[in-house]
């Protein structure tokens, strides 16, 4: 018997994680999240009206009273916008503001809204104990 050395192929063992299938489902979240994003307006839509005025000094997050073109009232804190009727207005406002009595508060209104609504709310925020409020419109395009 001629001596033939054998020799024996041991396989190695894979000890690497296979990663392709992870990376599919983040590619996957990728876009969902991308096609979600832009979806998440978070502000309520009105038309301002346009004007020349300048920009006011910057004192922090101003509290933004948003009147609609039908006249309802949304109070926006920073985070997202809420509906508010006139007596929650006043009352999270003059919180607010026995807190802070220079905070600023701003309102914002469709360009096609009567002019009583805009009034009403800034009277509501006069009665709430805010010294000061700006009105918020669009640059006019040249």
């Amino acid at each position: 018997m001629p001596h033939e050395m054998t020799t024996r192929r041991r396989r190695k063992r894979m000890s690497e994680m296979n990663v392709v299938p992870y990376i599919d489902v983040m590619l996957v979240l990728l876009i969902i999240f991308m096609v979600t994003a832009p979806l998440m307006n978070l502000g309520i839509e009105v038309d301002l009206p346009t004007g020349q005025a300048g920009p006011l000094s910057d004192q922090g997050d101003p509290l933004t009273v948003t009147v609609t073109a039908t006249g309802e009232l949304y109070l926006d804190l920073g985070d997202a916008p809420e509906l508010v009727d006139e007596q929650t207005l006043i009352d999270k406002v003059s919180v607010i503001a026995s807190a802070n009595p220079s905070v600023q508060v701003t309102v914002s209104g469709d360009r096609d809204v009567a002019y009583q609504y805009i009034y009403g709310a800034m009277v509501l925020l006069q009665r709430a104990g805010v010294e000061s409020v700006g009105l918020i419109g669009d640059p006019e395009e040249p």
